[in-house]
């Protein structure tokens, strides 16, 4: 058994080899919080949960890091704009993203460290790089002399003498326009914080390096986050690391976009989908369906009507499961294995696509051997199918989505008395043999949002997609 993972460093799919054999040490950039999510901000948290779970399923003891920035020019901005502290800003906003990823199923990450809470280490790391010659002061900021570290751009594969470095209002005295700003000089009105050059704040990109030594230590084993992030900051974040003497992350893995119209979603384009309103209107397991299933590193294009398709297809595994847990009497245990295509796909680069391939087609077996009557055939699939479900997070009889499945336990009993009159309304049209009522009650039925299956013990109906 070998995992297998996609490397940007390396532009690559290598073996997984972890530092520490039988543990593997991931660190994910997590939210910047100056607003709520959409559905492109939750997206790598689900395909770092993922990961996350498959390694846990392979036997490793995993430790995952997903920092919050919980100060940066965008929520410094905000505060302006809605006169609102900056930390009141962050707190409701940082929330709003827990509540994304809990709702849509992720599991909780090791340590989720804020960036206000490492300032101390930030500027340790600091006084380190300018000792070595890698950063200097000006004007009360602190920069980063990206000519003196051999390798710079790597990650990116850019040419520094073409490079052109983001750069912010305020960032005066650079010996070359490319160095970036590892601390910011205070400005009016603005938090700060004091420091040995002066009081100020954060750079983007100096948290994640002093957070990840903290947490993970001089080298870890993976460094995750969305595929606009590798320049610039993942690359400044190996600049600062490498500058002070760490190894850093061994592989990078990044997911790419949601997009809309062929564009990144965005706050900026104002093309975002924010996660707490599709709540309310697909269930949090479709969306996470929709969202986890594609491969990491393809683009999702968002559209309702593949969200829709989503919703069908999730809507065959789940009936599936309900079939059998009727015809058991009870409770499936998963199976203490996935099959073994599942788990090949998977140590593939997390091959979900092909994974989920392997579901559809356990589930198609299922489903012959309830039309057989085969009951042990059927049960057998079923804890194949929660097996690797599991891996997914999309398991419908895991506590986490206990009940989610009925759309409000309070009115599913009604609803089930109303339906069971009507069909057996549709049972007495069959029983005379007047098939055209039969048909229209089902038709209506189905019209209605229900789907009706015909089966040894009867008609029984289920929830269809939307």
């Amino acid at each position: 058994m070998t995992i297998r993972l996609y490397d940007t460093s390396a532009r690559q799919i290598r073996d997984f080899t972890p530092i520490t054999p039988g543990c593997v040490s991931i660190y994910l950039c997590g939210a910047t919080v100056q607003a709520a999510p959409h559905i492109g901000h939750i997206r790598s948290g689900l395909d770092f949960d993922i990961m996350r779970r498959w390694f846990d399923y392979r036997g490793y003891d995993v430790t995952f890091i997903r920092n919050v920035t919980d100060i940066d020019d965008k929520i410094i901005r905000k505060s302006a704009e809605q006169n609102r502290p900056w930390w009141a800003i962050g707190y409701e906003n940082e929330r709003a993203f827990n509540d994304g990823y809990t709702t849509l199923g992720c599991l909780p990450p090791t340590y989720e460290p804020r960036a206000t809470g490492h300032v101390t280490e930030m500027i340790e790391m600091m006084r380190t790089l300018i000792e070595r010659g890698h950063a200097y002061e000006a004007d009360g900021n602190v920069y980063f002399d990206v000519r003196s570290l051999p390798g710079y751009l790597s990650l990116s594969n850019q040419d520094l003498d073409e490079l052109r470095q983001p750069a912010e209002d305020g960032e005066t005295g650079k010996r070359d326009p490319r160095d970036f700003a590892m601390w910011k000089a205070v400005k009016p009105g603005e938090p700060s914080w004091e420091t040995p050059w002066g009081r100020g704040r954060p750079g983007w990109h100096l948290e994640c390096s002093a957070m990840a030594h903290k947490y993970l230590g001089s080298a870890f084993d993976i460094h995750g986050g969305g595929i606009d992030l590798i320049f610039p900051h993942h690359e400044n974040e190996i600049a600062q690391a490498r500058g002070v003497g760490d190894e850093f992350a061994h592989y990078w893995v990044h997911n790419s976009w949601v997009t809309m119209s062929g564009e990144k979603m965005s706050k900026s384009l104002g093309n975002s989908v924010l996660v707490s309103e599709m709540v309310k209107e697909w269930r949090p397991i479709v969306l996470r369906y929709y969202l986890g299933t594609p491969h990491y590193r393809s683009t999702i294009e968002y559209s309702e009507e593949a969200l829709r398709e989503a919703e069908s297809a999730f809507a065959r595994i789940e009936g599936f499961v309900q079939r059998v847990v009727e015809k058991a009497g009870g409770a499936v245990e998963p199976a203490a294995e996935v099959p073994p295509a599942f788990a090949e796909a998977m140590d593939d680069d997390l091959g979900v696509p092909g994974a989920l391939a392997v579901v559809h087609t356990t589930v198609r077996q299922g489903n012959s051997a309830l039309a057989a009557d085969d009951k042990e055939a059927a049960v057998a699939r079923l804890a194949e199918v929660r097996a690797m479900l599991a891996v997914l997070g999309l398991d419908p009889l895991d506590p986490h989505w206990a009940g989610e499945s009925d759309r409000g336990e309070d009115l599913h009993g009604v609803v089930d008395t109303l339906v069971r009159l009507v069909l057996q309304q549709r049972e007495s049209a069959r029983a005379r043999k007047d098939w055209a009522t039969a048909d229209a009650i089902r038709d209506q039925l189905n019209q209605s949002g229900l789907v009706i299956e015909d089966g040894p013990q009867g008609p029984r109906w289920t929830l269809g997609p939307r």
